[in-house]
């Protein structure tokens, strides 16, 4: 797992826990390399009765399958201008987070749950 120095997990206003950074980040710099935990399509219900509902990843070739992200991949929240993207590496099984802007220190790092900055469609929750 590949992480910059300087992130820490604090409360978020009105989202819960968040992913928030005490350096400056730059756009493009790598923030965060997850290992992921890939689970089948076939136990996806199984998920779906659980808290892990709220913090897994489609995954895979399909995208039939889902991951959880160790680290604290999980728990960025989602934007629909964030300031971070997500890369599914299905090859080296992780999650790669990278900054699409300047990120501040002390400022929340946030991710498009649907994939692409920018998307408005709804989500689940």
């Amino acid at each position: 797992m590949h992480q910059i120095p300087g992130l820490y997990i604090t409360s978020s206003t009105d989202k819960g826990r968040g992913v928030f950074t005490s350096i400056d980040i730059s756009e493009g710099d790598v923030i965060e390399v997850c290992p992921v935990i890939i689970t089948p399509k076939s136990e996806l219900p199984i998920i779906h009765k659980t808290i892990l509902h709220d913090y897994y990843f489609l995954w895979g070739e399909k995208m039939e399958d889902c991951a959880i992200a160790l680290g604290f991949g999980s728990l960025y929240n989602h934007e629909i201008h964030p300031n971070a993207n997500f890369i599914l590496d299905l090859e080296n099984e992780t999650i790669d987070i990278v900054a699409i802007k300047n990120i501040t220190a002390g400022e929340e790092i946030t991710l498009n749950y649907n994939g692409e900055p920018g998307d408005e469609t709804i989500l689940w929750f």
